[in-house]
């Protein structure tokens, strides 16, 4: 009797983090993005004041949909790892900026070394009741974690992924796909205290 009722948990153990990793994936390949009050562009790597790959990539993304309309503000998330002179959110503004996007039009958040705290730095900085909808920009396996937390903080948030870069669904690979999905389970299971992975790859 113990045997079967351990061979049942164990079952749907494993049906649950299947269905975990797969909507990972469907989430991923599957690009609902709408017009938006904010294009949020998530931190990551960068080298003395110039965007990783990672964080060029996402960029590049956030450009293409500005210049589409989809949002009229652009938001970039990140703080610096210790001994940094510049922060993710800093270099991101300047990217940006460089290539045509008014300085006004963008607030740098320099807060945040992973998903969660820049999420949480972006509401104590701009209310949801102001500005609602977010269009968050990040790595496509990145999508379904990055959403769900902006949901839980009180926005609405779509996901544009991505199309370029070693984190692209191109290039990712199943590590990545397996990696966002736990640390995604970790999160719906144990909240913030269960999400110590860092997000600031290069």
């Amino acid at each position: 009797m113990i045997w079967k009722l351990i061979s049942t948990l164990i079952l749907l153990l494993v049906v649950f983090a299947l269905w975990i990793i797969g909507k990972t994936w469907y989430t991923a390949n599957n690009e609902t993005i709408r017009k938006a009050d904010l294009i949020v562009v998530m931190g990551a790597a960068q080298l003395d004041g110039r965007p990783g790959e990672v964080l060029s990539a996402r960029l590049e993304e956030a450009l293409r949909i500005y210049q589409k309309n989809l949002a009229p503000k652009v938001v970039t998330l990140g703080s610096g790892a210790p001994g940094d002179r510049f922060t993710e959110a800093g270099s991101g503004k300047n990217w940006l900026v460089n290539r045509g996007i008014r300085s006004a039009a963008i607030t740098s958040i320099p807060k945040g070394r992973d998903t969660y705290s820049s999420i949480v730095a972006l509401r104590e900085k701009i209310d949801p009741k102001s500005a609602k909808d977010l269009i968050i920009v990040t790595d496509p396996y990145h999508c379904l974690r990055s959403m769900t937390i902006a949901r839980d903080q009180g926005f609405t948030a779509t996901c544009s992924p991505s199309r370029s870069g070693k984190a692209s669904l191109g290039n990712a690979g199943i590590r990545y796909l397996f990696r966002e999905a736990g640390a995604y389970l970790a999160y719906v299971t144990l909240g913030r205290h269960g999400i110590h992975i860092s997000d600031h790859v290069a």
